[in-house]
């Protein structure tokens, strides 16, 4: 297991420099979940980068198990998906550091609830994800654009590091009936942009 995560930390730094801050969440019956947070320029264009700073946070500990399918009768200890999650938001704008709990309780949602997180999935805070946020769920997209997968020895799988996409909760009832492809093809349509902490729901009529 630490063999794991000093690998998936590495990978981490790599790709998103040396981390700022770094918090650590244990709950009852789980492994502990490290919250790392790091600071970054958005020059994105395409993406509305106007050079304003970004903020970063990535779980750490997740992957230190493989996810389980809640319908097998035995879990496999070495094969199965091995991910981390991954939350950009624009900095300045709320106090998104206090979405480090419920960050880590997503992360411990494969050894507490025994299910798989995939991309095209929501999952669900029960609360906002930070001080006055007007999201209270995140819609896991497809992993390889910011951090690569990384490569375990056979016969484990790589880590996929998930990015999270919050979604308002009318956004997320809209996700429910018509799919998360057709969600973020509203976003994209729509304009929305997707790091903005205090972003309103995109237009669903």
């Amino acid at each position: 297991m630490a063999e794991v995560l000093d690998l998936v930390e590495a990978r981490l730094r790599t790709a998103l420099g040396e981390p700022d801050a770094r918090a650590s969440v244990t709950f009852l019956g789980t492994d502990r979940i490290e919250v790392l947070r790091f600071t970054a320029v958005d020059t994105d264009a395409d993406g509305g980068g106007s050079g304003g700073r970004l903020v970063r946070y990535a779980t750490l500990g997740m992957s230190a198990q493989p996810m389980a399918d809640p319908t097998a009768v035995l879990a496999d200890p070495v094969r199965g998906p091995r991910a981390e999650l991954l939350l950009t938001v624009r900095a300045g704008r709320a106090d998104t550091d206090q979405v480090l709990r419920p960050l880590a309780v997503l992360a411990a949602s494969p050894q507490v609830e025994g299910v798989v997180v995939a991309p095209g999935a929501s999952l669900d805070t029960g609360a906002p994800l930070w001080p006055d946020a007007p999201f209270t769920s995140v819609l896991v997209a497809e992993p390889g654009g910011l951090v690569e997968d990384l490569e375990l020895d056979d016969p484990m799988d790589p880590v996929r590091f998930l990015p999270l996409l919050p979604m308002t909760p009318n956004e997320a009832a809209w996700k429910r009936v018509h799919g998360a492809g057709a969600l973020q093809e509203r976003w994209l349509t729509g304009g929305t942009d997707l790091r903005d902490p205090g972003r309103g729901a995109v237009r669903l009529d």
